[in-house]
């Protein structure tokens, strides 16, 4: 496999180093170090890298291929929301029918004059007329989600929107999701100035197109620092890169690496800035070490107060990611969440959701990648990023078009809103039946006044869910 190739298959590395972007898969930013007799999965990116592999997996066997059946067997297994009205109507229906049949024989039978006995029948069946009834969902379910899509929040179906009100459990991906999915070059130390430093690195780094590259040619160009591609530039497969700057020869690579290499390294400082959830790496000489970049996905602004937002509403909030542990364990003690799981694959995913669900929790899953695919469509209800891949938005039942956290409590509030809406309405339309039932029945209500009852029940009904328009989200 050449560098910049894709991977066709799934296999072990037999010859060769490389670095492997795995986002599709795991659905974390940055590429992961492979060597001789790692696993590396069909349809992710080669780095710099030439490999030779041994196919391990081809067609329906890969894990791209399971990811795809999983979403499959998922959505099947899904169990579809019984809608309340329908309920109701099975019941209601017939119960009029058989009222109007008796009143009919009964007035007939009472004063004998079965024109006016049929006419007291027909007041029945019109103030019974269930119109309120069947607008009482789908008038509160067109507000509310026209009002949704309005402030960037697109329901596909109305399950979800009836589901998500009683959720008791959310799981959020990390990358692209509570975070920007792209790494920051947000810390640096060196023996030199800091400009003259982040210059060096971003000589180095100019002509590649590594995520650390362009986070540090990004920190470069915006202190406005000038810099020009380095000499003699080698790329190091799975390492990093070396090169000459003003004639001196410089090394840009990870920890491991140089200390294989037998360069200058700080094992305990750069465990230390790890440990606090930083990527990182040594700019060294052939004598010293010159500085440390340290790496890191910027936490979404939004992130903090979407978590705490959740958890007014008293919601159990778990993080699942394809991340390293220390990463992760940092993001969720930054944000205030209790319970994370590192490391987890498409399947795991899947199966952390579907234990919770056996568990008898209602549960959201929030992510935006195809990694992600599995478990939005193993919750209850699937929220999807709208900057993540199609297969996501696909899968999920909810689309946040702006990718705003703060969005997922404004999706539970007018969810509860615009049930209970479906109530009211409900109410409202049984109330008319309670009152006008009776008047029909005994003869107190003509047809045509039955008839003008029944118009104003079914305007009442859609006045009512027409109130959902003054729904406004928390902040946007």
């Amino acid at each position: 496999i050449k560098p910049g190739e894709t991977i066709p298959v799934d296999g072990i590395i037999l010859e060769g180093e490389t670095s492997v972007d795995e986002s599709l898969i795991t659905g974390e930013s940055l590429p992961v170090l492979k060597g001789t007799g790692d696993a590396v999965t069909g349809g992710s990116l080669n780095g710099e890298g030439a490999v030779i592999i041994e196919t391990k997996a081809i067609g329906a066997e890969t894990v791209l291929a399971k990811i795809i059946r999983f979403v499959e067997d998922a959505q099947a297994k899904k169990p579809a929301i019984q809608k309340l009205v329908d309920k109701v109507s099975a019941i209601f229906v017939p119960t009029v029918l058989f009222i109007a049949l008796l009143v009919t024989i009964a007035w007939g039978l009472i004063d004998g004059n079965w024109q006016m006995a049929i006419l007291r029948g027909v007041a029945v069946l019109v103030i019974a007329c269930p119109c309120a009834l069947g607008l009482a969902t789908p008038t509160s379910l067109l507000v509310g989600t026209g009002n949704a899509a309005r402030v960037g929040i697109l329901i596909r179906d109305a399950d979800a929107l009836e589901t998500v009100h009683k959720a008791t459990m959310i799981a959020f991906d990390k990358t692209g999701t509570l975070t920007e999915g792209k790494p920051e070059l947000q810390r640096f130390e060196s023996i030199l100035p800091e400009d003259e430093f982040l210059r060096i690195a971003a000589s180095l780094q100019a002509g590649s197109e590594h995520p650390l590259a362009k986070a540090v040619i990004q920190k470069a160009q915006d202190r406005n620092i000038r810099y020009r591609l380095a000499d003699k530039v080698k790329t190091i497969p799975g390492g990093g890169l070396s090169g000459s700057v003003d004639g001196t020869q410089y090394t840009l690579a990870s920890t491991v690496y140089l200390k294989s290499h037998s360069l200058p390294h700080d094992s305990e400082s750069i465990a230390a800035w790890e440990n606090e959830g930083y990527t990182s790496s040594l700019l060294v000489t052939e004598r010293e070490v010159i500085g440390t970049l340290g790496f890191r996905d910027q936490v979404k602004a939004e992130s903090s107060a979407a978590i705490k937002a959740l958890h007014d509403l008293h919601m159990n909030v778990i993080l699942i990611s394809g991340d390293h542990e220390t990463s992760v364990r940092n993001l969720a003690k930054e944000l205030g969440i209790s319970g994370y799981h590192a490391r987890a694959n498409p399947e795991d995913k899947a199966r952390i959701i579907q234990n919770a669900r056996q568990a008898k929790e209602v549960t959201i899953m929030v992510g935006d990648g195809i990694n992600d695919a599995p478990a939005l469509a193993a919750a209850d209800v699937g929220m999807a990023m709208g900057g993540g891949t199609d297969v996501a938005m696909q899968t999920a039942g909810i689309t946040l078009m702006n990718s705003n956290p703060l969005l997922i409590a404004d999706a539970i509030d007018i969810s509860k809103r615009t049930y209970a809406k479906i109530k009211q309405n409900l109410f409202w339309a049984f109330f008319y039946n309670v009152i006008g039932l009776p008047l029909a029945a005994f003869g107190f209500m003509s047809p045509m006044l039955a008839g003008g009852a029944m118009a104003l029940s079914s305007v009442s009904v859609v006045c009512n869910s027409l109130l959902l328009k003054r729904w406004r989200p928390r902040r946007v």
